[in-house]
């Protein structure tokens, strides 16, 4: 089963960062958030990716590319060229196909240009800026379960303020960022079935979450599965420094591997 994640956005209100490399490419504990959302299908074996690239995508071609080197240290016989890698990470077995969906293309536009290289019926469907501490194959059972052609994850955002309980002028409880309980919204995980191609055109203007995502709902097509747990997008630089600080902390939620 083919993971593909979306990778070809500009970031715009990360700026600080995606002005040099694309978001997919910004480090969280010195590797790429891309990297942790990898790991964390390849924790559940799922090992086979294909990349959606547009904003800066050679960047993350030269990574793939490179990575061996870049990851690991290694020895390089000068005049020979011989090399012997002292592997410190296990990535052994993943397989990245890097597409070049277009740099104008929207959400929608760039899954439906990566079609031919879906080979099952089933596929799963990421952001590349997104972190959970997700349960995947459990989602997946749940998926074949219901028997309709999308599921998406539903998760509690993380309020960015504090949350008071007044009585009358008179604070009775104060908590620091609690979860919004008040609705779920998507956690940017799907899976889906090939049928989810017939829903998307080619056109630069199709937007996943807004038309197809919204007809299948409309036709019954689109189940949730609801997620308790830790989720964190990076949109701003905010939510960089907080990652961040998770996993300096050593409290990186999402790990699990």
């Amino acid at each position: 089963m083919k993971v593909v994640i979306l990778c070809g956005g500009q970031g715009m209100r990360l700026r600080e960062e995606t002005e040099i490399r694309p978001k997919p490419m910004v480090s969280i504990g010195g590797m790429p958030i891309l990297w942790h959302i990898m790991k964390t299908y390849a924790h559940y074996g799922f090992k086979e990716f294909v990349l959606c690239l547009g904003y800066k995508g050679e960047a993350i071609k030269d990574y793939f590319y490179n990575y061996e080197m870049l990851s690991n240290d290694f020895m390089i016989e000068l005049g020979s060229k011989n090399i012997e890698i002292y592997p410190k990470h296990a990535e052994n077995g993943w397989k990245v196909t890097l597409v070049d969906t277009g740099l104008h293309a929207m959400t929608g536009t760039r899954v439906k240009r990566i079609e031919k290289f879906i080979d099952a019926d089933t596929f799963m469907l990421t952001y590349g800026d997104g972190l959970i501490d997700l349960n995947l194959n459990a989602v997946l059972k749940f998926h074949q379960s219901h028997g309709k052609v999308g599921t998406v994850t539903g998760v509690f955002p993380q309020s960015r303020y504090g949350e008071l309980s007044i009585q009358d002028d008179h604070v009775l409880a104060f908590d620091e960022k609690p979860a919004n309980n008040k609705s779920f919204i998507s956690g940017g995980y799907f899976i889906f079935d090939k049928k989810i191609f017939k829903y998307l055109t080619d056109e630069n203007s199709c937007v996943l979450e807004q038309g197809p995502l919204r007809r299948l709902a409309a036709e019954g097509q689109l189940k949730v599965y609801t997620h308790n747990g830790f989720w964190q997008c990076m949109d701003t630089y905010r939510d960089y420094v907080y990652l961040q600080e998770l996993w300096e902390k050593g409290n990186p939620r999402w790990k699990k591997w």
